[in-house]
């Protein structure tokens, strides 16, 4: 986006850009793919059969809320663009950097995640419950160590991060104060999802479905407008703090009245009645 193109192309660079990043990732999924196919289930064969009718409603079960997700936390970047463009280019600039810079410890929290889900699913299928319940302890503690380091560095080296995408003093200086309020979410952000993906690998769609929806619409998205019209343009960056403290305290909720709800049965441990 810098050496390629003329000045003044930047956009235009950084949309080619993702364009060709996502190219090479299907690429190389596609390469994994068709290595493994010999050794492993993976296969694009139609040979291989049409899937269960059961096994294509556990994917859609499973899949939808990540989907819906998704979706809604594009259009929260959306109306924050929207509302910040009201307070001029500066915070404007400011703030895309910082919804950039965030990303990092964020998709490091969902690796985690996604590390976590077919662990716990499989635990959770074979009954072990106490292992499961182990796995689950263990990511979410490192998901919330990576997060309070990164509160950490991110405190510390905000003014650093903001250099790194832009020179301009005053986008610098404001986009500063925005990323060290922003980042101050990232441990809540992560048990957020956090929660949701440990509803996915029970295979309950609905409650993973009802968490995702209730954080964006609920909570995420009003909570944008109100201190917007409240606090002005800080107020649109303390949102995601606020927001998410809300959507941790009812994830926590959701999660132990589930888990004391006696929905596991008989673990693979415990002796049969």
């Amino acid at each position: 986006m810098f050496v390629l193109l003329p000045k003044g192309s930047e956009m235009l660079g950084a949309g080619i850009a993702t364009l060709l990043s996502n190219c090479l990732s299907c690429a190389y999924l596609v390469f994994v793919i068709l290595r493994a196919r010999e050794s492993t289930p993976l296969t694009f064969s139609p040979k291989a059969g049409i899937p269960e009718k059961k096994s294509v409603a556990s994917i859609f079960n499973v899949g939808l809320p990540s989907a819906v997700a998704t979706l809604l936390f594009d259009i929260d970047y959306v109306i924050i663009d929207r509302l910040m463009a009201a307070y001029g280019d500066i915070a404007l600039a400011a703030v895309g950097i910082v919804l950039k810079a965030e990303r990092l410890p964020l998709n490091v929290g969902v690796g985690i995640c996604q590390g976590m889900l077919p662990l716990a699913a499989y635990n959770f299928a074979s009954g072990d419950t106490p292992r499961m319940k182990r796995v689950i302890r263990c990511s979410l503690l490192t998901g919330l160590t990576v997060g309070a380091v990164s509160v950490a560095l991110y405190e510390v080296f905000a003014g650093h991060i903001m250099r790194v995408f832009i020179a301009d003093a005053g986008t610098v200086a404001l986009g500063t104060d925005f990323l060290r309020v922003r980042v101050l979410a990232t441990p809540l952000m992560f048990a957020s999802f956090f929660t949701v993906y440990v509803f996915q690998s029970f295979g309950e769609g609905n409650i993973s479905l009802f968490l995702g929806v209730t954080r964006w619409l609920a909570f995420n998205i009003p909570m944008l407008f109100i201190l917007n019209a409240v606090f002005g343009m800080y107020g649109v960056v303390w949102s995601q703090v606020s927001a998410d403290a809300l959507t941790v305290l009812l994830s926590a909720f959701v999660y132990v009245k589930y888990m004391r709800s006696g929905k596991f049965g008989r673990t693979r441990n415990e002796p049969a009645v």
